[in-house]
């Protein structure tokens, strides 16, 4: 958990961080369209170049980048097994790579895991470069609060909404870092994490759940003080130090998002 970095604004002087925060989170949301319109080998070929440009543009460290990807890993890793072991090549004449008792292994289902694994990777990557790492928390709240205010006129609290994902964005990594902490008490007085029974691992969990909670709800709570003893009343009449304003760099970008999804479907439709 020490490397876990998404959430985390990464200074530096690229065209990513000088883009207006609304065209970002636009761009984000394209990406994310694009990698689920990938079902072939040249998208997926096309999608790995795209992220890889990001990272290029964006100009931050790869080892930086790759940390967000930690988390997740053991999700890939089983969602990767089920498409091996789940997926069946139901073609005539299709013979499994791996035949033993009840486990049969096609070479579809490896093409399924390694897709899967390359999408996860592509979407984590390219939504933390457009968002948490080339974006500050106060951007990035102004950016939803000016793409959902139309919301406000049914009365959505369009900028409480805002705030609170901000927030919950911003505290991903002081959460970690909390139960880092936490862990390293518990083990000094002898707790035991990586042994015994599934069961017996739960159940020593709970000695770091209970703090764990009881530390966010006391920082939420401090943070609400500080909120209310600085006069904050939400939106109404607020004003901000910098305004939005889309430069020539934003449209490429949308461009950019809009036709890497065009090019997905496309390749999609002719079965490239």
């Amino acid at each position: 958990m020490k490397g876990f970095a998404f959430g985390q604004y990464y200074p530096a002087d690229s065209v990513l961080h000088r883009m207006d925060p609304r065209a970002k989170v636009i761009c984000a949301v394209a990406y994310i369209v694009a990698s689920f319109l990938c079902k072939n080998t040249f998208s997926f070929l096309l999608l790995i170049l795209s992220a890889l440009a990001l990272i290029l543009i964006s100009r931050i460290p790869l080892r930086i980048v790759l940390r967000s990807v930690r988390a997740l890993i053991f999700i890939m890793a089983f969602t990767a097994v089920l498409n091996i072991f789940w997926i069946v090549d139901t073609t005539e004449g299709a013979v499994p790579l791996v035949d033993f008792w009840v486990i049969k292994i096609y070479a579809k289902g490896l093409y399924h895991a390694v897709f899967i694994l390359v999408r996860i990777l592509a979407m984590v990557i390219g939504t933390g470069l457009f968002l948490t790492y080339t974006t500050t928390p106060i951007a990035l709240t102004d950016a939803l609060e000016s793409l959902l205010r139309p919301l406000a006129k049914i009365k959505v609290p369009v900028h409480a909404f805002a705030m609170m994902m901000t927030i919950a964005l911003r505290f991903i990594p002081t959460i970690m870092e909390e139960t880092e902490k936490i862990m390293s008490a518990q083990k000094a007085r002898g707790a035991d994490f990586t042994t015994g029974s599934l069961a017996k691992r739960a159940k020593a969990l709970i000695p770091i759940i209970v703090p764990l909670f009881a530390s966010a709800f006391r920082r939420a709570d401090e943070l609400a003080v500080a909120m209310e003893s600085r006069c904050y009343n939400g939106g109404a009449g607020r004003t901000r130090m910098k305004q939005l304003r889309y430069a020539g760099r934003d449209y490429l970008a949308l461009g950019f998002g809009l036709l890497l999804m065009v090019g997905m479907a496309a390749l999609q439709v002719i079965g490239l």
